[in-house]
């Protein structure tokens, strides 16, 4: 009987083909690891030059001579020198209307008023339209005297409304009347019959 067990086993052993072999893994190993060297980092002693022995050049400052203004020189007889206002008002209205005034230390003094009035003017439209209406416009009214330097008075008095800018005052020009001839018509006589005869 065991005879016969030998006889299988080997039979068995001789049925399995001579290709077969046991797999094999190649064993793995790390990859070693190896501390970076460290070499001491060189020093070199910095290069001493020695210092020239030039001296600094030096310049004269410039000298520049100071300028020569002349001395202002004023006139201490002008008696308008210290002119000043010795009184002032100004007066706006809701309406438009204003009026003014002032006088100075050298007798010269103005006052003026305005008013709003309807007058006969041109308008225009938002397209540019002219026509002729009733338009608001600014009246003005005033008078201002004052001395000259030669000591002559001077009173302007004027007024300015639909009628333009009328002034008045003794030391205005006045402009020269010329009276001219009228001219005789021609009388035309008949003359013959023909014609006419020119007187």
């Amino acid at each position: 009987m065991k005879l016969f067990v030998v006889a299988a086993f080997l039979a068995v052993v001789a049925a399995v083909p001579s290709s077969y072999k046991p797999e094999y893994k190649a064993p793995s190993y790390p990859a070693p690891s190896y501390p970076a060297p460290k070499y001491p980092t060189p020093s070199y002693p910095a290069p001493a030059y020695p210092a020239s022995a030039y001296p600094a050049p030096a310049y004269p400052a410039p000298a520049y001579p100071a300028p020569a203004y002349p001395t202002p020189s004023y006139n201490k007889d002008n008696k308008y020198a210290d002119i000043t206002v010795t009184s002032q008002s100004d007066e706006r209205n809701l309406d438009g209307s204003s009026q003014w005034s002032y006088a100075q230390s050298d007798y010269t003094t103005r006052e003026e008023s305005q008013v709003q009035k309807k007058m006969q003017g041109v308008t225009y439209d938002s397209y540019g339209k002219e026509s002729y209406g009733e338009v608001l416009g600014n009246t003005n009214k005033g008078s201002s005297y004052w001395v000259s330097p030669e000591g002559q008075k001077f009173t302007l008095t004027w007024a300015a409304d639909e009628a333009g800018f009328q002034p008045k005052g003794d030391h205005l020009p006045v402009a020269p009347v010329h009276e001219y001839e009228l001219p005789v018509a021609a009388v035309h006589i008949p003359f013959n019959g023909k014609g006419y005869k020119i007187y």
